[in-house]
């Protein structure tokens, strides 16, 4: 049996499309099977994930064993493990080090931004005034992405030198920033644009175009906008 990914709708999902690019962008997709769910009620994904207890949400994986990892980072640790040929965290005890760090400040941290911006890959806004709690996280995301790739010197388009899981963690955020018009710091605008050419993420969303249904709960009253060119 083979690893089992299920996810959500790729145009508003945030950590589906983290969990997926871990698989996609780290040369798994022939380990892992991905499976797309699209809840049509208020009940939300529960439901239909109600054979996979404890899980409640997605991303969720089962491992050939029968574990089920319904947490992000959990996943992205798992994989790391099974996989350690597939360089999911940088090789580098410093770059790995920084890389975890910022992932996991990914993981815990930017509520407002999270909460206020949801992720959205079907439309992008024209730019709004950020409340001051969006903008000191604006700042933070450019002190971060700018401190990982000095101190790791970076000779990369990503934060830690080769793409690692702290990228897949952050692409979520990248495509949030493009949508919303937040894209304006030196170091921030270069890395969104750096996710926004990535082919992984461009099939993400050409997929997710394709195949799955707009979500009105979801969008915001804002103006649109073309999507954003890199």
């Amino acid at each position: 049996m083979s690893y089992q990914l299920i996810l959500g709708n790729r145009l508003y999902f945030s950590w589906s499309l983290a969990a997926w690019l871990m698989v996609a962008r780290f040369g798994l997709e022939k380990e892992v099977s991905v499976e797309f769910i699209y809840p049509e009620t208020e009940n939300g994904v529960g439901p239909l994930i109600a054979a996979y207890p404890p899980a409640r949400t997605v991303p969720m994986m089962r491992t050939p064993e029968g574990a089920i990892l319904s947490d992000s980072m959990a996943i992205a640790e798992e994989l790391a493990t099974r996989f350690p040929d597939a360089g999911l965290w940088p090789s580098d005890p410093l770059a790995r080090g920084v890389a975890r760090t910022l992932a996991n400040e990914m993981h815990s941290s930017f509520r407002a931004l999270r909460g206020g911006w949801p992720v959205n890959l079907r439309h992008a806004f024209e730019a709004q005034t950020p409340p001051a709690d969006v903008a000191a996280e604006l700042d933070r995301l450019e002190t971060i992405w700018a401190y990982a790739r000095q101190v790791t010197k970076s000779q990369t388009p990503w934060l830690c030198g080769t793409y690692s899981i702290a990228d897949a963690i952050f692409a979520p955020m990248a495509t949030r920033l493009a949508t919303y018009g937040f894209d304006t710091r030196p170091t921030t605008r270069a890395y969104v644009a750096a996710h926004l050419t990535d082919p992984a993420l461009q099939r993400w969303r050409a997929e997710g175009l394709a195949n799955d249904p707009e979500m009105p709960s979801v969008e915001m009253p804002f103006p649109h906008r073309a999507w954003p060119a890199a």
